[in-house]
């Protein structure tokens, strides 16, 4: 639901009616992961989507049904091989969709419309929904804050509210949208109730230092992905607003100094364009020891080879180098500042889900890979494991 905040926001702004189709359960292959929304107005306008097309035609209409009595639904699509044209996802997955409405005067309205509110901010909150258990349970929900806090209930049940809280900030501490399996007493007590988390975060940062005409292009396409996107130069000539107007913001500084200075988190981006040595060293001499998602930087093999000399030299360690990657991108024969761009990305995005990189007509391995699997507070939760990785 949350993917789709602003324009369910607009309709809880506007008094409208509507109905929400979440998939909250993953099996084998399938385009969408737990999370994706499909959502209905009353005056039957559709936004979003929860397969690319396989199933939106039978969803649209739970949707519609679930305005018109009121009822939460949870329903199971999968490929039929009895009927190749009955409803179903051809790519051969299993997806299961909770429909629940959101009309005005409905209990729980307001917890929604409070998440959704959140979620269009990119503040920091986790909504957490019952996507299977007993019906007088199913679609209840409740908006949980970083400190444990929340709004909302799951009905009397004390227990159970502190359980879901529980599961939702832990979560919500990874950044993690997916399922979690508690007990309807709390915790591990009671019939075995899910879950849905779906959280909302800042967006994850890009921070691209050098203002070089490759930068404009990675600029764009790091906003296409939903990035936070900084631009560093020490140059002023060059770091300007009119040549990256995409840019969120765009930063006269040293390099090292503006990364010292900046916050970064486990997600983000780090693209070193410089290939000065001036630049590059005190940079990378930081970024390498810094818990970010990916640090790459651009030059030659032969800039490649002097700055790892300087590195070393400066006291980098071996372990510390292997997280870089360069030359910077994937090997696609790249020569323009857009496909070189493409190439950067597509690695940043390998690295990310755990990619290999490799055409997918030359792998065996799942088309959507499973990387975010929170190992620790799945034994402790009984988590079920999340299908596809998500921001």
């Amino acid at each position: 639901m949350l993917d789709i905040a602003g324009e369910l926001h607009r309709w809880v702004e506007q008094g409208r009616d509507f109905a929400v189709a979440t998939v909250v359960a993953v099996t084998g292959s399938a385009p969408r992961a737990p999370g994706a929304a499909l959502a209905v107005n009353d005056e039957g306008t559709a936004i979003g989507s929860v397969s690319g097309g396989c199933v939106e035609g039978a969803v649209y209409e739970l949707c519609q049904q679930a305005l018109e009595d009121g009822g939460t639904i949870l329903q199971r699509f999968g490929y039929s091989d009895e009927d190749a044209f009955a409803v179903g996802l051809t790519c051969g997955g299993v997806i299961d969709i909770l429909v629940t409405p959101v009309r005005v005067g409905d209990t729980g309205r307001d917890v929604v419309a409070a998440a959704l509110s959140a979620g269009r901010s990119r503040k920091t909150v986790a909504l957490a929904r019952i996507a299977d258990g007993p019906a007088e349970l199913l679609g209840l929900g409740l908006m949980v804050h970083p400190d444990g806090s929340y709004e909302g209930t799951l009905g009397d049940r004390p227990q159970l509210n502190r359980a879901a809280a529980a599961a939702a900030r832990a979560m919500l501490d990874l950044g993690r949208t997916g399922t979690v399996a508690i007990g309807e007493e709390g915790f591990c007590c009671g019939r075995p109730l899910t879950l849905l988390v779906e959280s909302s975060v800042p967006a994850p940062r890009l921070i691209v230092f050098g203002a070089i005409d490759f930068t404009a292009a990675l600029v764009r396409l790091g906003k296409f992905l939903g990035y936070h996107v900084s631009v560093c130069d020490a140059r002023s000539v060059f770091a300007t607003a009119a040549r990256f107007p995409e840019a969120d913001e765009v930063v006269v500084d040293w390099p090292h100094r503006y990364l010292d200075a900046t916050e970064i988190d486990n997600r983000t981006v780090l693209c070193v364009l410089t290939h000065d040595a001036k630049f590059d060293v005190p940079l990378l001499q930081r970024a390498l020891k810094l818990p970010v998602a990916y640090v790459g930087a651009m030059g030659s093999r032969r800039t490649h080879e002097d700055r790892t000399r300087r590195l070393r030299e400066a006291g980098v360690t071996e372990r510390e180098l292997a997280r870089l990657r360069s030359p910077i991108g994937l090997d696609l024969g790249a020569r323009t500042p857009e496909e070189t761009a493409l190439s950067i990305v597509a690695e940043f995005v390998a690295d990310r889900y755990g990619g290999s990189g490799l055409p997918l007509t030359s792998t065996r391995a799942p088309i959507h890979h499973d990387h975010d699997a929170a190992v620790g507070f799945g034994r402790a939760m009984r988590q079920q494991p999340t299908q596809a990785s998500v921001t």
